[in-house]
């Protein structure tokens, strides 16, 4: 028989550094002659087709209003080359500084909405607003992504996913199960 490790009671409010779903992106937006771009961790998909993401947006961050207003952003996927950065952009806020121009990044016009792109990251998911009933008691936008435009290489890139107080853990590494799988499985 297998000897099982021992498990000891663990604070509740931690339990999303083992179930945080998906890795930091950066969430860039416009609302009139005003962008923004925020950090965020916690999104999820909800759908397939259409492709639809769900994700939490403070009331206090500048990027909820001007999502809010706008009815779109496009949601960037740094890899960890832009870790330092993704981490500093969390860490300010857009009230007070350009985040393109502070960080450096390049702001590429989005072919299908006003929301601009981040030149630097892996790949670009152009959202718009597909329900928002959930806004005002959860903050729980849940976006309809209507273009992606990704780098080909790496196919798998390296991704970084927020675990709680300031550590992450990286993605990267392809395991392959395709003998296993069966259509509809997962």
């Amino acid at each position: 028989m297998t000897t099982l490790p021992p498990k000891h009671d663990f604070p509740v409010s931690d339990v999303r550094r083992y179930l945080e779903p998906g890795p930091i992106v950066l969430v860039s937006s416009r609302w009139l002659d005003q962008t923004n771009i925020m950090t965020m961790g916690w999104h999820t998909v909800i759908e397939f087709a259409p492709a639809l993401i769900g994700c939490v947006i403070a009331s206090a961050n500048h990027s909820f209003d001007l999502i809010r207003h706008s009815r779109e952003c496009v949601i960037n996927l740094p890899t960890t080359r832009l870790t330092d950065t993704a981490v500093r952009i969390g860490d300010t806020s857009g009230r007070d500084i350009d985040k393109f121009q502070g960080f450096g990044l390049t702001k590429r016009e989005a072919t299908s909405v006003q929301a601009p792109m981040i030149g630097e990251c892996h790949a670009n998911l152009e959202c718009r607003l597909h329900d928002d009933a959930l806004v005002d008691k959860y903050n729980f936008f849940i976006f309809e992504v209507v273009r992606a435009h990704v780098v080909r290489a790496p196919k798998y890139p390296e991704t970084q996913h927020y675990t709680g107080d300031g550590v992450f853990v990286v993605a990267g590494k392809v395991i392959s199960c395709r003998s296993l799988f069966r259509p509809g499985m997962l």
